[in-house]
């Protein structure tokens, strides 16, 4: 058999996404480190509205992860021509989601940051509004720079991406320490910088994207007129995967706010774990970027033994690098929490243990759990996908977690312990949905 990718064309694929995917861990870092010099009512708005905006940005990239499986289906195909007009399409719905959602942020902040968080401390509040009405004004740019990410990695230049990300990531820094350290500009030296960083990522992003010297590039047809066919082709994709990981982020909201309910030495410990436990994680994510390009221009030609191959080639690939780095981070983990310097030993106890809870578990569950469905998701079957995230989440993540965490008083040891039997949850439908090759009845030719 003719081998469709090289283990050299996969890695030009994989590593540039480890090293976007790590920059966006490292970038929030250091946001945290900064923004905590303006005060603590500063942290608290900053991360409470960060958690609003994980849910907005995960839409975009679901509309992304959408674009990107048609697209790489159709250059599987040989379909050049409807390529160009899917990235256009793409484009197209990403400039309107990202418009919607930054108008209904701006008329209904306070409103939302009351829904989600109930009656906050006015210091918090005030410093929250700023920062949400700034950001939300980042929202269009946020969705056109995920458009272009997923052409590029549709076509596997996943390494241009990752220098628009860099280039990205240096100004919000670059622009944080002006604004916060010089201009002492407060909560809004936070803001702007993001604001003005993405704005430049997308208009570079697209401006390399309607690069007429390459083969798949921006037309204006595909941009300046919906195409109903194209769209929907997009939209099938993108709405179930937007479901399921809204519903993701909601539920991890839910359940920090059990968390917050017994304390701040809880609430930091469960803070500074996930911190560290996407250290864990980075090299998996981007693995699942790499699936959906590898598998979905696999489907595209209806080879269907090479995307069966690729699958568990990628899926052991996936199993080492995820091992290799949560093994890392338990042997290092004590020096990590280390870092932050003004923990009560309680603290560091707790976040010590809900971090190896989480790395032991990751070596065994998380690339079958995460990695895996973007496999379902390259082949169209995205229903699925969402079903079983969606209900794994709410049953599990969120039911367990308050029978754990709150009837039991477990704590934030509890919600972790709800997390593996998501995680278990998952693997034990999709396994035995990949080897029973129904997946590969689900394609429609966009």
């Amino acid at each position: 058999m003719e081998k469709r990718f090289s283990n050299r064309q996969l890695l030009r694929l994989i590593l540039p996404l480890v090293v976007e995917q790590g920059l966006a861990i490292l970038v929030g870092m250091c946001d945290g480190v900064m923004v905590s010099s303006v005060g603590e009512a500063a942290i608290s708005g900053v991360s409470l509205v960060d958690m609003i905006n994980a849910v907005m940005l995960t839409l975009f990239a679901a509309l992304a992860t959408g674009g990107a499986v048609v697209t790489s289906q159709l250059l599987g195909a040989r379909q050049m021509e409807k390529a160009r007009q899917s990235i256009g399409q793409l484009v197209l719905l990403s400039a309107l989601m990202g418009t919607a959602l930054m108008a209904l942020c701006l008329v209904f902040a306070r409103g939302l940051m009351r829904l989600f968080f109930g009656s906050i401390a006015a210091d918090v509040m005030e410093a929250g509004l700023i920062y949400f009405r700034i950001t939300a004004l980042s929202f269009p740019f946020m969705a056109l720079y995920n458009a272009g990410a997923a052409i590029f990695r549709s076509v596997g230049n996943s390494k241009l991406s990752m220098k628009v990300s860099l280039l990205m990531n240096v100004i919000n820094v670059a622009g944080n320490a002006l604004c916060i350290f010089v201009l002492k500009m407060g909560v809004a030296g936070v803001a702007v910088p993001t604001l003005v960083s993405r704005a430049v990522a997308a208009v570079v992003m697209l401006a390399l994207a309607a690069d007429k010297r390459q083969s798949l590039h921006l037309q204006r047809d595909g941009l300046c007129r919906i195409q109903g066919r194209m769209m929907g082709s997009i939209l099938r994709i993108g709405i179930p995967s937007a479901c399921e990981n809204s519903v993701f982020q909601l539920g991890r909201l839910v359940v920090v706010s059990m968390i917050a309910l017994f304390g701040t030495t809880q609430t930091s410990a469960n803070a500074v774990a996930n911190t560290l436990d996407t250290l864990g994680i980075v090299m998996g994510q981007a693995m699942g970027l790499a699936m959906v390009t590898v598998i979905g221009q696999c489907v595209g030609a209806q080879d269907l033994d090479q995307a069966d191959y690729y699958i568990k080639k990628l899926m052991r690939w996936s199993y080492a690098m995820v091992g290799a780095s949560n093994i890392a981070l338990l042997m290092f983990h004590r020096s990590l929490i280390g870092l932050y310097s003004s923990l009560t030993p309680e603290t560091v106890a707790l976040a010590s243990t809900l971090v190896m809870l989480h790395a032991g578990f990751a070596i065994l569950l998380w690339p079958a759990a995460f990695v895996l469905p973007n496999a379902l998701r390259a082949a169209n079957d995205v229903r699925f996908t969402m079903y079983v995230g969606i209900g794994s989440m709410v049953v599990f993540r969120v039911i367990f977690s308050w029978v754990l965490c709150v009837r039991l008083g477990w704590g934030a040891t509890g919600v972790w312990t709800a997390m593996i039997i998501d995680w278990l949850c998952r693997v034990s439908f999709f396994l035995p949905r990949i080897r029973s090759g129904k997946w590969k009845t689900k394609y429609v030719a966009a």
